[in-house]
């Protein structure tokens, strides 16, 4: 019995050791990803894209505000804002500082639902199921036309169910981008801005909250060489060797966070399966927060990414 109690004892120390570094130490330890991406014409000058996503933004959050003001430091060429900007309904103006010195910069953005409704407890088995309910509709609003406008002020361009061809980089390279509002939400109408991807562009990028395989498959199908998300948290608690438990969408795990490839079908084929020369690129970002009724991560650092895209070959 005593050697039964003291094994209870040592997981149960264990576990509190676990919570503790996942809610005070992972948490706050962010982390820059670097990626290059073979996406661009022959001879192409690389062009360097930072994504954030998933900030989940509190005032109280000195350290991860400053840190992402940091990333202006980095010069890049342009900023994609994946959403789930912010978690309270004080957080505009604190998020607005945070990304100050980013939205200087060429940037576009999209919405999450942690962008429209505020976010509320919920029992965490929901999150080991397909996916958490979308019952969100009788949730209090958060304050997203403020944002939205403190965005488009700045020159960001909302890609909410939106289609655009800007220039990028040191060769001033026409790019289309093509975007969706939040498919977890079911607010996602890529039918509006479907079409085959510009033959005068030198490069189609798909932009979206969620990485729900409807649209993946999609934009994929119309010729996107890169498609850029966030949503997953990484699976905010994962396992070593063994990664995410869970991605909270259809994608699956092993796509979680990180870069992988996409093709139409590819969610059916199962990860693993040969690629096609031409599979897009698709980066998932673990994001830079959490729910304020879920601190802590585990095995799954908070992170932006600075995508450096480059020629083919």
């Amino acid at each position: 019995m005593r050697a039964w109690m003291a094994g209870v004892g040592g997981v149960v120390a264990a576990g509190a050791a676990g919570l503790a570094y996942a809610s005070v130490v992972e948490r706050n330890w962010f982390t820059l990803r670097r990626f290059t991406v073979p996406v661009l014409p022959a001879g192409a000058a690389p062009i360097r894209v930072l994504q954030v996503s998933d900030l989940h933004l509190v005032p109280r959050q000195q350290r991860k505000i400053e840190w992402v003001r940091s990333l202006a430091a980095l010069e890049p060429d342009f900023v994609v804002d994946t959403g789930d900007n912010f978690a309270a309904m004080d957080a505009a103006p604190a998020l607005v500082h945070a990304l100050g010195p980013l939205m200087d910069r060429p940037g576009v953005f999209v919405m999450g639902s942690n962008d429209y409704y505020a976010p509320y407890f919920k029992n965490p088995a929901v999150y080991l199921t397909h996916r958490d309910s979308l019952n969100g509709i009788d949730k209090p609003m958060l304050p997203t036309d403020e944002l939205r406008s403190a965005f488009t002020s700045a020159g960001w361009l909302d890609l909410d169910n939106a289609r655009t061809t800007v220039t990028m980089g040191p060769d001033v390279l026409p790019v289309e981008l093509v975007g969706v509002d939040d498919p977890h939400i079911e607010f996602d109408d890529y039918a509006a801005v479907a079409g085959p991807a510009s033959p005068a562009a030198a490069l189609t990028v798909g932009i979206m909250h969620a990485p729900y395989q409807r649209v993946l498959d999609a934009m994929t199908a119309d010729g996107a060489g890169l498609l850029i998300a966030g949503h997953t948290h990484g699976g905010q608690l994962a396992l070593p060797f063994v990664g995410a438990l869970v991605t909270n969408c259809d994608l699956d795990r092993g796509r979680a966070k990180g870069m992988s490839r996409w093709w139409p079908g590819a969610g059916a084929a199962g990860r693993g399966a040969p690629e096609p020369a031409d599979a897009a690129y698709l980066h998932v970002s673990a994001g830079l927060g959490t729910s304020p009724y879920a601190p802590a991560r585990f095995a799954c650092r908070p992170e932006a990414t600075l995508l450096t895209l480059v020629a083919r070959g």
